[in-house]
């Protein structure tokens, strides 16, 4: 079994920075792209981190569980130094609701824009919700196709959130980092304000051999234009719609083939998102 060695921090050994809980018996969201036939309980999650030399890890609320965090909650309460969360909201949602959170470990929500209509951030509702998180200190995290996601972020400019974009910003690896919106996305490291996953390179469209090539690429260019401080490795543990072809050692080995530096690695795995979310 593959390992995450040459993470000399203690005990920070490793954090993956983006993983999923649930269970087949919760209520699902009207809305949704996905439903799973299996459960990936918290007890498994932690299993995976321990069998690989991981520390820590982000527990990422899945959008076919729509706003209803409880699952994610329980799992933060039952490892509270351990694990942090990401949740999805309704926009009506009160401050206190997003304190009580707080104290449990939550420090982001996500905006799972996958299928959907892009938003109106000018929406009253939507001002009133990004402002709160704003007051929390949380992080916006943005999932959707990397042509639509520099719109997204300058849309967002005027909320002063950090922005964490997902999977390499889900570009096609078949069209390159030319791509549209690619390019853009790299010249918004330049803010200090934008985070990138690097995470999910089987999603990347492409055959494993294409995706692995693209990855590569793509994340030389995301360190030269956001550093190694604004860029963090998941696992995307337990890989759905992927189940019966990708594992953790699977997304383990794809990042081990990405030929990291020690400095880029130690970041991808510990310090950054140590930093985003606050683990200590």
């Amino acid at each position: 079994m593959s390992t995450m060695p040459d993470v000399p921090v203690s005990p920070f050994t490793a954090i993956d920075s983006h993983a999923h809980v649930f269970s087949r018996g919760l209520s699902l969201a009207a809305e949704r792209r996905y439903a799973p036939a299996y459960d990936a309980p918290l007890g498994d999650y932690l299993a995976q981190l321990h069998g690989h030399g991981f520390s820590h890890g982000v527990l990422v609320q899945p959008s076919f569980l729509g706003t209803d965090n409880g699952y994610l909650l329980s799992a933060l309460r039952a490892a509270p130094g351990q694990l942090r969360g990401v949740v999805m909201l309704e926009r009506g949602v009160q401050r206190e609701a997003l304190e009580q959170m707080a104290g449990q470990g939550v420090r982001g929500v996500r905006l799972n824009l996958m299928g959907q209509a892009l938003p109106d951030f000018a929406d009253a509702q939507w001002q009133t919700l990004l402002e709160r998180i704003g007051e929390q200190g949380w992080h916006l995290e943005l999932h959707r196709e990397v042509q639509d996601l520099p719109a997204l972020v300058r849309a967002l400019r005027p909320f002063g959130l950090d922005i964490v974009i997902d999977h390499f910003g889900r570009p096609d690896a078949r069209r390159g980092l030319g791509q549209p919106g690619f390019a853009e996305l790299l010249t918004l490291g330049g803010e200090g304000k934008v985070w990138v996953k690097v995470s999910g390179v089987y999603r990347l469209e492409g055959t494993p051999q294409e995706n692995l090539h693209f990855a590569r690429q793509a994340l030389a260019a995301l360190a030269a234009h956001y550093g190694a401080e604004r860029l963090m490795w998941g696992s995307d543990w337990p890989h759905t719609q992927h189940e019966q072809a990708v594992s953790f050692t699977t997304a383990v080995e794809q990042f081990d083939a990405l030929g990291c530096s020690a400095e880029l690695r130690r970041a991808l795995l510990v310090d950054t998102a140590r930093a985003l979310f606050r683990f200590d």
